[in-house]
């Protein structure tokens, strides 16, 4: 639709009631060759990304038991590429050592999370915006990448005033109180990231850039702090598809089906169920009987399984080793959403086919099921989105902090932050929370 001539003549006005970095950002001359548009960088940036960015690392000792001779064959060699290039596991044959050396154990009695006797792992390349990779060919824009690359034609700089927190994806961001030996490392790195950015930066507070289940860990990682250093040291939180304690069905499909979040070149999601299943993070943000009720997830033709039936769901999967992590780490956590009290701008698409109840007719769990659809963002459903958004919305009212949500039109969960006009409205509002 084309602009009227009064309009245009506006325009230059309407931009000047803008904060400057955003009135320069969307500013038509930036667009315009030779027009850079580049801004002074005002509070440093730290990027918590999506599931499937961050990469992993392992280290083989003595303790080390495999259950194929190949698997042994880098113990004691020192760290190594775990979870970076999908193409090498496949071409090296290593898919059996790799879910072996993925697999985390969970302990009853601590409550908690370990790696298998013998494995070692750790996240490389902490602190660097650029510390994750693409492991989808051809995606080459994922994974922050295309959205780090505006923010630098803007001034930013990685290592200067452009962070990053990759983190473990097996492990589950834990409710304050909650043991969690690899979340409690994790956090105090994120802690010291967040005040050497800051005091590298004249002492300005920070803005935490978080998308998908990096969202979610941004998020846990404020809650774990005092409100006295969440005031003195985060300026804003912008919060892009975050996944949401209130759950999505997509969560129970990777458990009955597989993982669709781990992708392997010619390895369907169903050989890496096993594996999945022993993650903390593959039964954290399972639907919340709150938000979803009684409206059948799961449809087979014997019976139907609702947010209020996981512990008979589990066992009828075969993992009822999921029912005790379950009962004693995920279920107080969807039954309570904590909003993080600092400045907070919450961006989602909507208006995409998601799937919100999963038919496995034959009661077959080893075949992709056929999917009833709803809206959302082709991941998270837009009743857990706007539940979430709600709940967070009222704290922060009450507390008169500052909190907006913004949908999206047609913005896939993974796109929102590649496509350029959700990219635009992505950039838009990071500039914002600069002011």
């Amino acid at each position: 639709m084309a602009i009227h001539t009064p309009l245009l003549r506006l325009l230059p006005l309407l931009l000047m009631l803008l904060p400057s970095p955003l009135r320069d950002y969307l500013s038509p001359t930036r667009h315009e060759p030779g027009g850079h548009g580049q801004l002074e960088a005002r509070h440093p940036i730290i990027i918590f990304p999506g599931f499937s960015c961050s990469n992993l690392e392992g280290r083989l000792t003595d303790d080390y038991t495999p259950s194929l001779p190949r698997c042994g064959a880098l113990k004691g060699k020192g760290w190594f590429p775990l979870s970076t290039n999908p193409w090498d596991l496949v071409d090296h044959d290593y898919i059996p050592c790799f879910e072996e050396q993925m697999s985390l154990v969970y302990d009853p009695v601590l409550n908690d999370y370990r790696n298998r006797p013998g494995v070692e792992t750790r996240v490389p390349n902490f602190g660097s915006a650029y510390g994750f990779s693409i492991k989808i060919d051809g995606a080459t824009e994922y994974c922050f990448i295309k959205l780090n690359k505006e923010l630098e034609a803007l001034g930013y700089r990685d290592g200067d005033t452009l962070f990053g927190a990759p983190y473990d994806i097996r492990h589950a961001p834990p409710l304050p109180g909650q043991p969690s030996e690899v979340y409690s490392d994790y956090f105090a790195r994120v802690k010291d990231l967040v005040q050497h950015a800051s005091e590298k930066n004249g002492n300005k507070s920070v803005i935490l850039v978080g998308h998908s289940f990096g969202g979610m860990v941004a998020q846990e990682f404020v809650n774990s702090t005092t409100q006295q250093w969440r005031n003195s040291f985060i300026k804003h939180m912008v919060l892009i598809s975050p996944t949401p304690p209130t759950g999505l069905t997509e969560v129970v499909t990777n458990l009955a089906s597989g993982p669709t979040v781990i992708i392997l070149p010619n390895i369907p999601a169903i050989a890496l169920r096993s594996m999945w299943r022993t993650f903390a993070s593959s039964i954290l943000s399972m639907p919340s009987p709150l938000v979803f009720g009684d409206k059948p997830l799961i449809i087979t033709k014997h019976r139907n399984y609702t947010a209020y039936d996981y512990s008979e769901f589990l066992t009828v999967l075969g993992f009822s080793n999921g029912l005790m992590p379950f009962m004693k780490r995920v279920l107080p956590k969807m039954m309570r959403v904590d909003a993080p009290m600092v400045p907070t701008t919450y961006l989602n698409g909507i208006g995409v086919q998601t799937p919100e109840q999963e038919v496995y007719m034959d009661g077959n769990f080893d075949v992709t099921p056929e999917h009833v659809y709803g809206d959302g963002d082709g991941s998270i459903n837009l009743v857990s989105v706007l539940a979430f958004a709600n709940e967070l919305r009222r704290q922060h009212l009450e507390r008169n902090i500052y909190f907006n949500f913004i949908k999206i039109e047609h913005a896939t969960h993974s796109g929102i932050i590649v496509w350029d006009n959700s990219l635009k409205i992505v950039i838009a509002e990071i500039l914002r929370a600069n002011w």
